[in-house]
């Protein structure tokens, strides 16, 4: 038999489109077999999906994705087989959902000085409870008729450097290697396609266990660029769809970006080698 595995999956506890019982339905439909949901800054959904998965027989491995800074880029973390009751991850979260909330009122703020008339609630009702961040403002935005489509909301008022942007707060890579294996986890560098070189090798340099070699962005060359990096170094691969369904348009993807299962074997081998 030949294992089905998407290592990178969103709920609507972060940025995605459907709650944990939703998206193990479709991973189920899509038949497969192993999974990670990786939210952003978050672990809510991941309990939920564990015991769901266990009785759909789909093993659900605690992932989350951590964004940190480097040379002025933001470079994003996953972190797999974490202990999500672990304490310093709890603390760092709880910190991190604070953050996000301020940001999204400081983002409000600008997009208020441009005439548009929404507030803090019209962006919490679009959260439901996740962390906040700019997919639920770019929703609050199209739901009260201020752009034409999700996209449009970052194009004119949410992108990178846009007039009502707001960087996020970060925590230095070194931090959140360490979050990541104090919580007894394993580190990969997320869709790396769009880093240079010298943030790549400072990851490396700093001890991340492996680099998402498979994903929806990375070409047939950096796919296989990337493995060669990961032979190189003696690092894991990850993988999967980045799947977050609704907005983003990406349902094409579930099920099409799988992770080898040796892949999966080696990441296991490594974590058991840590504890033994």
């Amino acid at each position: 038999m030949n294992f089905r595995i998407d290592l990178h999956m969103h709920t609507n506890s972060s940025d995605g489109a459907y709650s944990a019982v939703e998206l193990l339905h479709l991973a189920k439909e899509m038949n497969l077999n192993v999974i990670s949901i990786t939210d952003h800054d978050n672990v809510n959904a991941i309990s939920e999906a564990i015991e769901l998965g266990n009785q759909l027989d789909i093993e659900v491995i605690p992932g989350l994705e951590l964004s940190t800074d480097i040379e002025d880029k933001e470079v994003h973390l996953l972190g797999y087989f974490i202990d999500i009751e672990n304490e310093e991850l709890q603390k760092y979260l709880s910190f991190f959902r604070e953050e996000r909330l301020y940001r999204a009122k400081r983002m409000i703020k600008k997009l208020n000085s441009l005439n548009i008339d929404i507030n803090i609630d019209d962006v919490l009702s679009e959260a439901n409870n996740s962390a906040i961040g700019r997919p639920h403002i770019a929703s609050a935005l199209l739901r009260h008729g201020f752009v034409n489509d999700y996209y449009d909301a970052f194009h004119r008022y949410l992108r990178d450097n846009g007039p009502a942007y707001e960087r996020k707060i970060h925590i230095s890579p070194q931090s959140a290697l360490k979050l990541i294996s104090d919580a007894g986890g394993l580190s990969f560098i997320a869709h790396p396609g769009h880093l240079k070189e010298s943030v790549l090798m400072n990851l490396i340099n700093a001890g991340v266990d492996g680099i998402e070699v498979i994903h929806p962005s990375h070409n047939d060359f950096q796919v296989k660029f990337y493995r060669g990096i990961v032979n190189q170094y003696c690092l894991l691969e990850s993988g999967g769809s980045d799947f977050h369904g609704g907005n983003k348009g990406d349902y094409d993807n579930l099920g099409k970006y799988l992770l080898n299962e040796a892949r999966l074997d080696a990441m296991k081998k490594m974590l058991h080698s840590k504890t033994a």
